[in-house]
């Protein structure tokens, strides 16, 4: 998609609703844009619904394939990216979770800032900014320990053979050993991403037994019902083949150019672990276009779907608990992205952008788009539009019941805002 020059409302307004006969090579569907104007505590938005991406556009790159809770996919920021932003411009996401649209940009040649208060992201997403030679991963996977007779505190045995079990707490071990000493790099950081993806799964390529997808991660108790129903019992593992297997595909489509390229844009990347509404390590107007998706309305419980991976990694996830905002009423939900739209106004330059993703909620009785148009515009931005993509099921979709473009996360509403 070329950038287009959008300078005005009516630019704006052509564009989405001439989507269809402007990108008629994306489209497998190629239909009308179905506009409706809805105001909004007195403010008239414009609401576009058509496909305006989808992952049959163009492959994603297996780069971004690392599992996280509740992500969109690639094509949704590359849209926002390719359509308001030129290379060299900064692109930021407040709420990173696995680095989706920042390293989209950075695949697109844009500078990147990313932030998350859940230290996990940081770990997932820091690799693969600074992407190490596969050779050198795998001259470091022998150099580690593999005992066969380790054991934790933590009872494992439901997920894991008890000879993959001790395989992954000498990666914990080495991995914390190497951190507290200082002697932590970019390799030891990329197995360590790794591991964390492949702990648990529902195929061969994990490090467990069959549980469910690797964006969540159940009790032990859960385990032992699923491993009953099942009729299976963990069996071992090659956790230092599965790791280079893992490497591998994530590299597979990137050439080397791209490798470079995004190293590059990674050496320059600042990468925070913050409060969203607390970034003064960004500098005012630096930021050309801001594309995220925050966290839902008690929907998502990010710190008990990723308990394993906090044990991994060493993190206390009763700490994530209390710095992750997970709120029950729509209130409170909105005062704190309105503390998040006050530093995104601070930091967004003159004439720059806010796509901000939000879903549909408890039966369609609560549009968070609707929610956020009035709080965009109380921070200071304009509210340009409300577009809404029209989709497929996805898996996690089906694991939660919900039914396509109607209820829930599966439908991409974004609002989008402008600096003037």
């Amino acid at each position: 998609m070329r950038r287009m020059n959008i300078s005005n409302d009516n630019d704006l307004d052509s564009y989405f609703k001439n989507f269809y006969l402007l990108n008629q090579t994306l489209l497998f569907d190629k239909k009308e844009t179905s506009v409706e104007k809805i105001c909004i505590n007195g403010t008239e938005v414009s609401k576009y619904i058509n496909e305006y991406w989808t992952s049959g556009q163009r492959q994603a790159s297996a780069i971004h394939e690392i599992s996280y809770r509740a992500c969109f996919k690639a094509e949704l920021p590359r849209f926002f990216i390719n359509l308001l932003t030129r290379e060299g411009d900064t692109v930021y996401d407040p709420f990173i979770g696995r680095g989706t649209t920042i390293i989209e940009a950075a695949l697109l040649m844009r500078q990147i800032i990313g932030n998350d208060i859940n230290p996990l992201s940081k770990i997932l997403v820091y690799p693969r900014l600074n992407i190490c030679k596969t050779a050198d991963v795998e001259k470091r996977l022998n150099k580690i320990p593999r005992p066969h007779d380790l054991e934790t505190n933590i009872d494992l045995s439901m997920f894991y053979h008890k000879k993959t079990a001790s395989e992954i707490i000498a990666l914990k071990d080495y991995f914390e050993e190497r951190k507290q000493s200082g002697k932590e790099d970019v390799i030891d950081k990329w197995i360590r991403m790794v591991a964390t993806n492949r702990l648990t799964g529902h195929s061969p390529g994990f490090f467990s037994v069959y549980t469910l997808p690797p964006n969540q991660a159940v009790t032990q108790e859960s385990q032992e019902k699923i491993n009953i129903k099942r009729n299976q019992i963990p069996e071992y593992r090659d956790t230092h083949r599965l790791i280079l297997n893992k490497t591998i595909s994530l590299l597979s489509d990137l050439t080397i150019e791209q490798i470079n390229q995004i190293n590059s844009i990674g050496r320059k990347a600042l990468l925070l672990t913050n409060e969203s509404r607390n970034t003064k390590e960004i500098e005012s107007e630096r930021v050309n276009l801001t594309v995220t998706s925050p966290p839902f309305l008690d929907i998502v419980q990010y710190s008990q779907d990723n308990w394993l991976r906090c044990w991994f990694n060493s993190i206390d996830v009763n700490e994530i608990s209390k710095n992750i905002t997970i709120v029950k009423d729509i209130n409170t939900w909105s005062s704190f992205i309105g503390d998040t739209f006050k530093e995104l106004f601070r930091i967004t330059k003159r004439n720059g952008w806010v796509a901000f993703e939000v879903g549909e909620l408890r039966k369609g009785t609560i549009k968070l788009d609707e929610f956020v148009v009035p709080i965009g515009i109380k921070a200071g931005f304009k509210a340009k539009a409300i577009i809404i993509n029209e989709q497929k099921f996805t898996k996690t979709s089906n694991i939660w019941g919900i039914k396509n473009n109607k209820f829930g996360t599966n439908s991409n509403r974004i609002v989008l805002f402008r600096k003037e």
